[in-house]
């Protein structure tokens, strides 16, 4: 069964990797008769999801008379080529990119560098939650002001995922909520599995290394578990507040623990971000967090894995026993102030954030993530409670407390996940052996010297 289940896999992760670009001119009629507006987008982390942007762009197409040029990339390549294309001068006229929503766009918007998008976003902001609004209100450094730079698309927040299955084959029905129990559960059953059916696997799969997202993604997560609040209301690094400090040295001394312990998976000190999937699909470890749906809906075709034997659990409450506020990540499209067809561009992105447009594109996506208007909640689709994955984030996002990332404070905390400072603390900590103290103050001092750069 591990076998099938990572082949599986590892042909959805290739295919979100590897994938060679596609450039499609999606209009049949003839290019001279049409004014053309050029798209790039990251390539889906599965077919269907390319084939729902294409349907979307096939019936604007039919309504407006304008030939769309559609360029996929993965998502890496496709961010890296942009950067290219902006310093030319050439940029897209519509750049949607999972990795530049939280990083580089609000660094884009600070730089003056965005259209202002809000008369698309002010005649429907009553739809939105919070978090997403505050996600796109950036701010523009250049006319000193914040507005709407982007317009979000779609939204997700960090799960566990696990195999169910094997938690009843370790005798373990309940998963516990608070923080202890939630997280020596894995390990009990790691142990019995190990000692009743010989199973060689490892209770954790938390990536730790220096350069993968999914590092900065969860200690993210787990900054807001430990009240590590750095960054104040106006986005300033509250580096000499003592409690900040030891709160970061006890999340550090958290995950040191855990994995010299042998909780977590040995090897994760080297993961690259595709490697939690691998694992956990492969079996040899019981749990990982993943900030999408990646990994069910991979085994969505599966239907006895994808509804008995994988689960969805959130996070548990925090150490100090307070519920957890949970990160939301808000996937953004955007328009370059000198992008050749911004107008353009303005209608597409009117047509595509309409609440009947985006349901649909995200259910013939498959639901990896979540929507960000407050009609859509109520589809069948996402009130669905015999699926236990959509039903767990529907439940996460739509009653419990959650808040945006730091960079939509501050773009300069962009840089503090390119640096991958928190991979780099965890380095010091588990493999060269300083003390926890040492490594968060470290931490501190660069991100004090980052945000510096910045003023």
């Amino acid at each position: 069964m591990a076998i099938a289940i990572v082949l599986v896999s590892l042909s959805a992760i290739a295919c979100n990797l590897r994938s060679t670009p596609t450039v499609s001119s999606v209009s049949n009629q003839p290019t001279s008769e049409l004014p053309t507006l050029q798209v790039w987008w990251d390539k889906g982390f599965n077919q269907d999801e390319d084939e729902a942007l294409n349907r979307i762009i096939k019936n604007w197409e039919a309504q407006s008379g304008v030939k769309v040029q559609l360029f996929l990339q993965t998502p890496d390549d496709l961010l890296s080529k942009a950067q290219r294309a902006i310093q030319a001068g050439t940029p897209p006229d519509v750049l949607y990119s999972d990795l530049g929503s939280g990083t580089l766009f609000p660094r884009f918007a600070w730089e003056g560098k965005l259209l202002d998008l809000s008369d698309i976003i002010e005649p429907q902001k009553a739809l939105y939650p919070q978090s997403v609004l505050d996600a796109v209100h950036l701010y523009n450094n250049v006319e000193k002001k914040r507005s709407y730079y982007a317009i979000p698309i779609q939204q997700s927040s960090i799960h566990i995922f696990y195999w169910r299955d094997l938690l009843q084959q370790a005798g373990i029905t309940t998963i516990p909520e608070d923080w202890q129990g939630f997280w020596q559960v894995w390990e009990t059953a790691k142990t019995q599995l190990r000692n009743t059916q010989n199973l060689d696997i490892e209770a954790l799969g938390l990536t730790l290394s220096v350069g993968s997202a999914d590092t900065n993604f969860l200690f993210e997560q787990m900054l807001e578990a430990f009240d590590v609040e750095l960054l104040d209301a106006q986005g300033q690094v509250l580096a000499n507040d003592p409690k900040l400090r030891q709160n970061l040295a006890n999340l550090l001394t958290w995950y040191a623990q855990h994995y010299r312990q042998g909780a977590i998976a040995p090897d994760a000190i080297e993961w690259l971000s595709p490697d939690n999937n691998i694992h956990l699909l492969n079996r040899t470890v019981l749990m990982t967090p993943n900030a999408t749906l990646s990994i069910p809906g991979s085994q969505r075709q599966n239907r006895e894995i994808y509804l008995n034997q994988l689960g969805t659990v959130d996070f548990p409450k925090k150490p100090s026993g307070e519920p957890m506020r949970h990160l939301t990540s808000v996937r953004q499209v955007i328009v370059f102030k000198n992008a050749r067809q911004s107008e353009l561009a303005k209608d597409f992105l009117r047509y595509i954030s309409q609440p009947e447009t985006l349901a649909e594109f995200l259910k013939q996506s498959g639901g990896r993530y979540f929507p960000v208007l407050s009609p859509v909640w109520k589809d069948p689709f996402w009130q669905d409670r015999a699926d236990p994955h959509i039903s767990a984030v529907t439940k996460t996002l739509l009653e419990k407390p959650t808040r945006t990332f730091y960079t939509a404070i501050n773009p300069a905390y962009s840089q503090v996940q390119e640096d991958y400072v928190w991979g780099k603390a965890l380095h010091r900590v588990i493999v060269e052996g300083v003390s926890p103290e040492q490594a968060a103050a470290e931490a501190i001092a660069r991100i004090q010297e980052i945000f510096a750069q910045w003023q």
